[in-house]
C-alpha cells in the first residue's frame, strides 16, 4: 500500500461537503491508496451517514470511536491502523486536486531529505474560491512566528518518520492545535518539510470558521507557541508579541477578521492559475 489518507470526522455540518471530499480522493490519479474515515464519536444520524461511505469503494475503511476525543486521537488511530508507506492528511470539508497524492508521493520519493510535504491551497466558501494561501517553500524556524508554516490538510508524511516522532499528541491541552504542536516537535527533532508552490487543495474557510476559534482555543495556541518557540531556541522578549498573537486575534470580531483575510489572500491569489 502506497498511501494512507486519514480523515477525522465529527458530526459534519454539511454531509454533501464530506461526500465531495471523499470523491476527491476517489478521483486521484494515484490509485494505490486507502482512505481511513475516523468517526470521532458522532451521534445519529451522522454516525450512519459516515459509516455508509465505505460502500463507495473497497479502499475506504470506516473506523469509529465511541467518544469524541479530538483530531490528535483520531489521527493516531489512523496511523496505527493504516498500511501505507505515506500518511496523507485530509479534512472532511476540503477538496483535493486529482494529482495531489501523485505529486506529493513523487516528491518524497525523489527527495529523501524531507520527511513530509505540503502545498499551497485555494481558500473557498459557499461563494466559491476567494483567495490563495501561499506557504513558505522550505520552512525555517522563523516561519513559525506568525503561524504554522504548513497547512495541515495539505500535508503528506512519511509514515515511518511520523511514527518515529511519536505521532500526534492527543492531550486536551493541544486540542485543535495538534498540528502546530506536531510541526514544532518535528523541527525540534531535526526533521524537515517542504511546501510545493502549487495549490493542491481547496481549503474551506468562511466567516463561521473564524467564529469557531473560541477564546479557549486561542489560549491553547498561546501555550503551543510559548512551548514551541522554546523548543526551537527562540525564547526571550523578542518573541513575546508572537506568543500573544492569538489573544489579539480573539479581540477582533469574526466578520472583520474574515474581511481582512479575504483582502489579504485575494491579493495573493490574483495571479494564480488555480488547481492543476
Amino acid at each position: 500500500m502506497k498511501v494512507t489518507v486519514a480523515m477525522g470526522v465529527y458530526e459534519p455540518r454539511n454531509l454533501e461537503q464530506l461526500r465531495l471530499a471523499v470523491q476527491s480522493i476517489l478521483d486521484q490519479t494515484c490509485g494505490d491508496w486507502e482512505l481511513l474515515l475516523y468517526d470521532d464519536g458522532s451521534r445519529e444520524p451522522w454516525r450512519r451517514a459516515i459509516a455508509s461511505l465505505h460502500r463507495l469503494d473497497s479502499r475506504i475503511r470506516c473506523l469509529r470511536g465511541e467518544k469524541n476525543r479530538g483530531l490528535g486521537w483520531a489521527m493516531n488511530q489512523c496511523l496505527e491502523k493504516g498500511r501505507g508507506a505515506f500518511f496523507a492528511r485530509m479534512d472532511h470539508d476540503d477538496w483535493a486536486a486529482p494529482c495531489r497524492l501523485q505529486r506529493q508521493v513523487a516528491f518524497l520519493e525523489s527527495h529523501p531529505q524531507y520527511q513530509w510535504v505540503g502545498s499551497n491551497a485555494e481558500l473557498t466558501d459557499a461563494g466559491g474560491v476567494w483567495g490563495l494561501q501561499r506557504m513558505p517553500q522550505i520552512p525555517e524556524k522563523r516561519d513559525f512566528l506568525y503561524n504554522s508554516p504548513y497547512l495541515h490538510p495539505t500535508v503528506t508524511f512519511r509514515t515511518a518518520a511520523l511514527k518515529a516522532a511519536g505521532g500526534y499528541d492527543p492531550s486536551p491541552r493541544y486540542l485543535l492545535c495538534e498540528d502546530y504542536e506536531l510541526f514544532f516537535r518535528l523541527h525540534q527533532r531535526g526533521m524537515r518539510g517542504y511546501n510545493l508552490q502549487e495549490p493542491l487543495l481547496r481549503y474551506w474557510e468562511d466567516c463561521g470558521s473564524l467564529r469557531r476559534r473560541t477564546f479557549s482555543r486561542r489560549l491553547r495556541e498561546v501555550r503551543v507557541r510559548a512551548e514551541g518557540f522554546r523548543r526551537l531556541g527562540m525564547g526571550g522578549a523578542a518573541v513575546l508579541p508572537y506568543v500573544g498573537k492569538p489573544l489579539l486575534a480573539a479581540a477582533i470580531p469574526g466578520p472583520v477578521h474574515h474581511y481582512v483575510r479575504r483582502r489579504r489572500f485575494w491579493e495573493q491569489g490574483e495571479n494564480c492559475r488555480g488547481l492543476p
